[in-house]
């Protein structure tokens, strides 16, 4: 009896609790309160240095220039509550470059890979300069 408890038992229990570890985040979402302006700023810069470089419509910019300002919010809530309000350029060009390039090939605009990641260092320096010490 003992081991048909343990062939019928420890598999649903085994399959319960790795569901459980997977299903349930271990900290919330990095991003904070302010991923609407970042995502606006990142929008309205995109849309401006897309127009400069003759690439892309509006629109397309500014869903790049949105998905690249949330992403430079995500990566700056990684850090603590103090440090927030001092965001590192490095880290707001950088995050923008790589958002930017990679939203480039996911929407379908492989042809301008290095062109998307100007554009999205673009929009990390323009919140950078925007939003820190805030």
């Amino acid at each position: 009896m003992n081991n048909i408890l343990k062939r019928t038992l420890l598999p649903s229990l085994m399959a319960a609790s790795l569901a459980g570890v997977t299903l349930v985040p271990a900290k919330p979402a990095a991003a904070d309160d302010q991923v609407l302006r970042d995502a606006g700023i990142g929008a309205v810069t995109n849309v401006v240095t897309g127009a400069v470089r003759g690439n892309g419509s509006v629109l397309g910019n500014a869903v790049k220039g949105g998905v690249t300002g949330a992403a430079v919010n995500g990566a700056n809530g990684l850090r603590n509550t103090r440090n927030r309000h001092h965001r590192n350029a490095v880290q707001d060009v950088g995050v923008g470059a790589g958002a930017s390039a990679l939203t480039g090939v996911i929407t379908g605009d492989k042809r301008d890979t290095l062109g998307n990641a100007v554009d999205g260092a673009a929009v990390g320096g323009a919140i950078h300069l925007l939003t820190n010490h805030k």
